[in-house]
């Protein structure tokens, strides 16, 4: 049993066109496509089971909501309008062009650029204040009731609208507020973010990204690529392994015909991405992805390394989870746990994939000009560790993030110095059929 949440922003408003600062004021609205979106998000949404629905009661959020749940039809949902979703407060730049605020405010617009949780601003009447840390506070007190309302015990699916920073805020209070969080997330118009939230036997609840920053419904492929680099990085297809729900690890099994169609669909999503390199792990099922969305960029150089093949599992690799069970029953449960205190049997720590296959992206990054995009595809825990640090978490917080078969996941690096990169998208399926992530669960 889990709580599902949808994390929704809303469509294209005519400040975004305008490239004017909203905040919380309530003189924007959806545009045309702004409405289409809300629509095509509807549509995407017209197979899954909704149980509640909150939203902020701006303009521009609450026709969003009003569009997405009329494009699903037949919904008798009366969403709640909830003050704890309302936008970061900007007061003083509210209504402003972007380049008027930056011309205006230069100290404070570096500060909301590069440390938006140090920014402070005053308002009217005078009091200083800071945005962000307001804003977080008012995430955790809007989750505190929502988990009331729909406890992670429950088998709630719950839709949220709202915008761009109370989204990330939300999001960042899910994964326990890692440092420099608010930079190191995207949420573009319209986008689709899925979290499972499960109890733990020890109290409170586990929370897993299902997808990120998911636009692929409203038709327009990936997020649009920044200044830097961008990696993008995938994971292998399925194998009949992943199917039976054997421990693969370090055992070179290869993909079977639903992973080959997998790949083939990445592929297909990834045909209109301009691609410079690509690299992968050395082992037989994430080269056969990778060949195969290759297929689309003929004279890509592929290059295999050692430093993202899978963890190893020693002596699990081969054997069902009740297999494990009936020998190493305390070390299992130990590794649903915690997993970053487990010592495989003749096998690896989660710490020592992290620092193998952190060190490897790193290289890969530093390598990349700016105008340059790299595919990279490996397996479900290296990706998992590279996905925790660059979200700010840890090893012990692979659980945190989810790695579908043939899903998609898109990095992009910082232009300034110190910055965080940032996981524009993360854990993209649509590709594969449905906007929830539907591939085998499997083992590692």
């Amino acid at each position: 049993m889990s709580l599902r949440l949808l994390l929704v922003r809303h469509g294209l408003s005519s400040f975004n066109v305008e490239r004017r600062i909203q905040g919380r004021d309530d003189l924007s609205v959806l545009t045309a496509e702004g409405e289409e979106q809300a629509s095509r998000t509807g549509r995407a949404l017209t197979d899954v089971p909704i149980s509640a629905v909150y939203s902020s009661p701006l303009k521009r959020a609450s026709a969003t909501c009003e569009g997405l749940l009329k494009a699903r039809g037949g919904d008798s949902l009366t969403p709640v309008m909830d003050e704890g979703l309302l936008e970061v407060d900007l007061e003083p730049w509210s209504g402003m062009s972007a380049d008027e605020r930056a011309a205006r405010y230069p100290e404070a617009y570096q500060a909301w650029r590069l440390h938006p949780e140090e920014l402070e601003l005053t308002r009217k009447d005078g009091r200083a204040y800071r945005p962000v840390q307001e804003l977080m506070a008012q995430a955790r007190h809007f989750l505190d009731r929502l988990l009331d309302q729909h406890p992670s015990e429950g088998n709630d699916t719950v839709l949220v609208v709202g915008h761009n920073a109370i989204l990330r805020c939300l999001i960042l209070v899910l994964l326990g507020e890692p440092s420099q969080g608010f930079r190191r997330l995207q949420i573009d118009n319209a986008s689709l973010s899925v979290f499972n939230l499960s109890p733990k036997a020890s109290g409170g609840h586990q929370v897993q990204i299902e997808c990120l920053n998911n636009t692929a419904h409203l038709g327009q492929g990936l997020p649009k690529k920044g200044n830097g680099a961008r990696l993008v990085l995938v994971r292998h297809g399925e194998t009949n392994w992943n199917r039976q729900g054997r421990f693969q690890g370090q055992i070179d099994i290869p993909l079977n015909d639903n992973g080959h169609a997998q790949a083939e669909a990445a592929r297909g999503f990834l045909e209109s991405v301009s691609l410079q390199r690509a690299y992968s792990s050395s082992m037989t099922r994430p080269r056969q992805t990778a060949e195969g969305i290759l297929r689309s960029h003929p004279g890509v150089p592929l290059t295999e390394t050692r430093g993202l093949v899978e963890i190893g599992h020693g002596l699990w690799e081969g054997k069902l989870e009740d297999e494990i069970k009936a020998e190493w029953a305390d070390l299992l449960e130990e590794w649903k746990r915690t997993p970053e205190t487990v010592q495989m049997p003749e096998g690896e720590t989660i710490q020592d994939v992290w620092e193998r296959s952190v060190n490897t992206w790193n290289t890969i990054a530093a390598s990349l000009e700016p105008e340059e995009t790299a595919l990279v595809v490996a397996h479900d825990a290296v990706n998992k560790t590279i996905l925790c640090q660059l979200l700010g978490l840890t090893p012990g917080d692979i659980w945190s993030v989810k790695q579908g078969n043939g899903g998609v996941t898109v990095v992009d690096m910082p232009t300034d110095p110190g910055q965080p990169s940032v996981v524009t998208c993360l854990n993209l399926t649509s590709h594969l059929g449905g906007v929830l992530d539907r591939t085998a669960a499997g083992a590692l």
